[in-house]
């Protein structure tokens, strides 16, 4: 009898677990979507000197400075290169900033918009601010959609 009691609340619990995780794969694939509506996959790349890969996500335009960038370059390179700073930019802890003696440089990231070109994410530092600063992600999208502060 109590079982009966019970059966819609379960269906409601489910009904919102599976509208949850439904929202989340489409806030991913959007955000992974260039402007014509298709995805890209990201392609791993290895970093300059080859200690850890990165990602490249969609094309260079022909004629993009975005196109000269490396994984593992520091955001001097990458202002030299793109010949200005970004115009917009924040900085956000990733999840291994809560792993138990994580002595990485991967705890805090930057993101950075450059107009016209796209996103890139750098690894910023351990969670004492030391370190950080290699180029981990280049997302070519002119559009800016990229950006998610």
């Amino acid at each position: 009898m109590h079982i009966i009691k019970l059966y819609p609340l379960l269906l409601i619990v489910v009904f919102f677990l599976t509208a949850c995780a439904n929202t989340s794969s489409q806030v991913s694939q959007q955000h992974a979507s260039d402007q014509t509506g298709t995805v890209n996959s990201p392609k791993i790349v290895k970093s300059q000197d080859g200690s850890f890969d990165g990602e490249v996500i969609g094309e260079a335009r022909a004629g993009s400075k975005f196109s000269g960038l490396k994984i593992g370059m520091q955001m001097k390179e990458v202002q030299d290169i793109m010949n200005r700073a970004p115009d917009r930019s924040h900085t956000y802890e990733s999840g291994k900033r809560w792993i138990p003696f994580y002595f990485g440089n991967d705890a805090r990231r930057l993101q950075a918009l450059f107009k016209d070109e796209g996103c890139l994410i750098f690894a910023d530092g351990n969670a004492w601010g030391g370190a950080g600063g290699d180029l981990i992600q280049i997302y070519h999208d002119p559009s800016g959609a990229c950006y998610q502060p």
